[in-house]
């Protein structure tokens, strides 16, 4: 007997989330002021499905829509009922605001909240694990565009863009949830340089703006470790687990030294089964520094002794520290990686370009289509969740590139009438589903 196949959980998969974006997007304001023939929300599905299909470029996306199959394919599954051209596609989201897009994120995570999509990803105490870092986006000596961010170097001038990246993470779970992420770039009238903490006090504003009744704990890394920062927190109610460093927080690690010292700094040590040695080491109620003697944090530092090697980490919180609870803050901590290893290197090195110059435009061009790519991300991550086909599909290979390779095969080569087709095709090896091939 045939295994059953799996449900396609409409929800949480390819139909219902894009059709969640569409609507986000027939909501952002159209800049064009002549009558258009393309609608902006169909542009915006077109740069989605660039993004979501893994076209390395424009050009080859364009190649491609110019045969029948491909435009059928777009409506069938992103509902674009008119698709520009390359050209058009960058003139047509140029203007467009990217803080606009950050609706189509939220939507989604509505989607996942309503679903129960959200609930495996609750940690200690029913908080939500945000981890936020920085990565670049694009860098040029030649291209550039008023919101480029600049700096010279032997006499020759950089552009660059940087993002701000925010995830949901759980240590236990290797699938991410990308929230809407920040541009670090050169902000109107400014001039000087965008930086990443100005870019997080925008993203931690909107963060509680946009989820309001959802507890977070927000991990960073030491740059964040900073007063100022720690009463935007506090401002906003987020709790927070900071790594810090004893070059960057002397006074902060002389301060445990101290308390070590006295026989106030507790701790605890166990070996587990392979003989790796673990131990906590915590203060409650430390001045964060000299200059804010006032701002009283809380310090964790944890290490681990396998044979001759040894590994430290450190961090800083606003949570009071228990036996209890060191281990899963530890944990929590240490999950803060995952905004590097599960996101910004998938974005950049599994098939999302991430760093490519898709077009760099003269007002926000670049920013969209950072955003898009982020979009895009999150769909397939939350496929990979709840949507049981997706699922299937994916295990067939080792790597990503090679189901995006498969998925663009398909998309490019089948007329294809629905996403629940398209994962079945990719999930059967192809064989047991029929398609009907572009024979132009």
């Amino acid at each position: 007997m045939a295994a059953p196949r799996p449900r396609l959980r409409k929800q949480l998969s390819a139909p219902g989330l894009l059709q969640t974006i569409r609507q986000a997007f027939e909501a952002v304001p159209e800049h064009r002021h002549a009558r258009n023939e393309i609608p902006l929300a169909d542009a915006l599905m077109s740069g989605l499905a660039v993004f979501g299909l893994k076209y390395p470029s424009l050009l080859k996306f364009d190649e491609a829509y110019h045969a029948g199959v491909i435009r059928h394919n777009l409506k069938t599954l992103y509902g674009v009922e008119r698709a520009p051209c390359d050209t058009q596609l960058r003139t047509i989201l140029d203007p467009v605001d990217p803080a606009h897009l950050r609706p189509a994120f939220r939507a989604v995570h509505r989607q996942l909240q309503r679903h129960k999509g959200l609930e495996p990803y609750q940690y200690l105490d029913g908080h939500y694990l945000v981890s936020i870092d920085g990565t670049g986006q694009f860098a040029s000596s030649e291209i550039s565009c008023p919101e480029c961010c600049r700096k010279t170097t032997k006499g020759q001038t950089h552009y660059y863009h940087q993002l701000l990246g925010a995830v949901i993470v759980h240590p236990d779970l290797k699938t991410v949830l990308p929230l809407a992420p920040e541009a670090i770039t050169r902000q109107d009238g400014a001039k000087k340089n965008d930086c990443e903490r100005n870019a997080a006090k925008r993203l931690l504003t909107q963060l509680r703006q946009d989820y309001p009744q959802l507890k977070w704990l927000v991990v960073e890394d030491s740059l964040a470790a900073n007063g100022p920062h720690l009463e935007l927190l506090q401002t906003l109610n987020l709790r927070y687990l900071i790594h810090v460093k004893p070059g960057d927080h002397e006074a902060l690690f002389a301060a445990v030294q101290a308390k070590r010292d006295a026989g106030d700094a507790q701790e605890w040590t166990y070996t587990d089964a392979h003989g790796v040695e673990h131990g906590y080491r915590w203060v409650n109620d430390l001045p964060l520094n000299k200059t804010h003697p006032q701002r009283r944090v809380n310090f964790l530092e944890y290490w681990e002794k396998d044979g001759d090697r040894q590994r430290r980490f450190s961090w800083i919180t606003d949570l009071e520290l228990t036996q209890d609870n060191v281990e899963p803050l530890m944990r929590g901590g240490r999950a803060r990686w995952k905004v590097e290893n599960e996101t910004f290197n998938t974005l950049k090195n599994q098939g999302y370009e991430l760093e490519h110059n898709y077009g760099h435009g003269q007002q926000h061009l670049a920013t969209v289509f950072a955003f898009l790519t982020m979009l895009a991300f999150l769909v397939d991550q939350v496929q990979e969740l709840g949507c049981r086909l997706f699922q299937a599909a994916r295990a067939h290979f080792r790597s990503r590139t090679s189901l995006w390779e498969r998925l663009r095969a398909l998309f490019t080569g089948y007329f294809i009438p629905d996403w629940k087709t398209m994962w079945e095709a990719i999930a059967s090896g192809h064989v047991p589903i029929v398609l009907a091939p572009d024979t132009s």
